[in-house]
């Protein structure tokens, strides 16, 4: 059975991937909150950005958590293809979450679904993740441990979408922030206690991707999608805030015209 270590690099990975975990959820909760306000193609296009950003985020705290895993005897590569698979499924399912609770006329019924499929994209992310291991030997899981990591999944995605509908002051929304990004890497880590590996020592040359050779490099660019994003999020006006933009044009507009 080879040794497994989550934290080759100490408190920096698990601290990075609850960042990034964090940072993924705020701004999934600014979007969905600028999506309800609007209508049409406004909200289509913020419900993406949410889903974009979540996913980014879900995948980032994973593989960034991911540079800091190691086992004893065996070097770890990554296959790209179903790296890339895992961002994509979780940006999609992920985007099915938001986009049911957004426009379902049930409020209860649609965050249900919306949880439940946004925690099950989350959980596929994860173990797509796990999947791209490509290592000398044989990867086991704990099958409570999975049932766990894929409740603790679903759990954290239902309160994000009940606080993306709920909670809109900035503070409650930050609080709401920590706390996703806490359960959201809870998750990941819960889903490693699963992980056992028998390793088998072997010469030869391990197929697909080192994590600095393709892992470092798409995680710092999504990362610095994030930053981004929250800029973007941050300068663009609220509605209430172009409604009083508006009013306050309208008030002067009299006030300016000549007698």
């Amino acid at each position: 059975m080879g040794h497994l270590d989550h934290a080759t690099f100490g408190w920096l990975t698990p601290v990075l991937s609850y960042l990034m975990a964090c940072i993924g959820a705020a701004l999934g909760l600014r979007c969905t909150l600028r999506a309800l306000e609007t209508t049409g193609g406004s909200r289509r296009n913020w419900l993406i950005t949410s889903a974009s950003a979540i996913g980014s985020g879900i995948w980032t705290m994973h593989f960034v958590a991911m540079l800091g895993f190691g086992v004893v005897g065996t070097d770890i590569r990554y296959d790209v293809p179903l790296t890339i698979l895992g961002l994509v499924v979780a940006m999609a399912v992920v985007g099915a979450g938001v986009f049911a609770v957004a426009h379902g006329r049930d409020r209860v019924r649609a965050l249900l679904l919306g949880g439940l499929t946004t925690g099950l994209g989350i959980a596929s992310m994860h173990y797509l993740g796990m999947a791209a291991l490509r290592l000398h030997g044989t990867v086991r899981y704990d099958p409570l441990l999975v049932a766990l990591s894929i409740a603790v999944a679903v759990v954290a995605a239902t309160v994000a979408l009940w606080a993306a509908l709920n909670v809109t002051a900035p503070i409650p929304v930050a609080a709401a922030s920590l706390v996703l990004g806490a359960a959201v890497t809870s998750m990941h880590y819960t889903g490693m206690l699963a992980v056992s590996v028998h390793v088998e020592p072997s010469r030869e040359a391990l197929p697909g991707a080192t994590t600095m050779q393709f892992i470092f490099p798409l995680a710092v660019g999504l990362g610095s999608f994030l930053f981004l994003t929250a800029a973007f999020v941050a300068l663009s006006p609220t509605a209430r805030e172009r409604a009083a933009y508006a009013s306050a044009g309208r008030t002067a507009e009299p006030a300016a015209a000549p007698r």
